[in-house]
């Protein structure tokens, strides 16, 4: 019980921290999440909201990345496990403990929510010590990569060039 009050107290947190952050635009430039235990970082402006893992509904011929449809607050939303994405390969079933969504912003335009495997919390650019530009073999939509004082590689993604991509919108099998 004494869990599942921090993780709400956390998540709480959160929500205040990612509402202050884009009414001031300074204090954190990305949401930081870890998927296939892989560390990412999300544009604040092209992230949506964060829902806590919801059933989905399985949708046959598909991708096994493509986790199927679920509905987030009344919205019909596709989603994407983003470790397997990356890998491109299912990762067969996630763990669901720590597991969330997080939506695409509506300003992109496209009903989609990305599993993650583990929320982190807000990342800003003084978070980093190090910081390289995208090698030429990483996908396009990866941005520049980062390193912590801790010496740990981030990797941010480009959700608006994401879901542009051919193979993200391609989700048959």
């Amino acid at each position: 019980m004494a869990n599942r009050e921090a993780l709400r107290q956390f998540q709480t947190d959160l929500a205040s921290r990612l509402s202050a952050a884009r009414t001031t635009g300074v204090a954190a430039s990305w949401l930081a999440v870890e998927a296939a235990g892989v560390n990412y970082l999300f544009p604040l402006s092209q992230s949506g909201e964060i829902f806590p893992w919801a059933q989905t509904q399985a949708v046959p011929y598909t991708l096994g990345w493509f986790l199927g449809v679920a509905n987030l607050r009344g919205g019909l939303y596709g989603v994407i496990d983003l470790g397997g994405f990356v890998a491109g390969a299912s990762r067969g079933e996630p763990s669901r403990d720590l597991a969330r969504l997080v939506a695409l912003n509506a300003a992109l335009d496209v009903n989609c929510a990305l599993m993650i495997d583990r929320l982190i919390g807000l990342r800003s650019v003084e978070s980093f010590v190090d910081s390289a530009p995208r090698g030429d073999s990483a996908p396009r939509y990866f941005g520049s990569g980062y390193t912590d004082a801790e010496g740990a590689h981030w990797q941010e993604i480009n959700l608006q060039l994401l879901s542009q991509q051919p193979e993200f919108l391609n989700i048959n099998a």
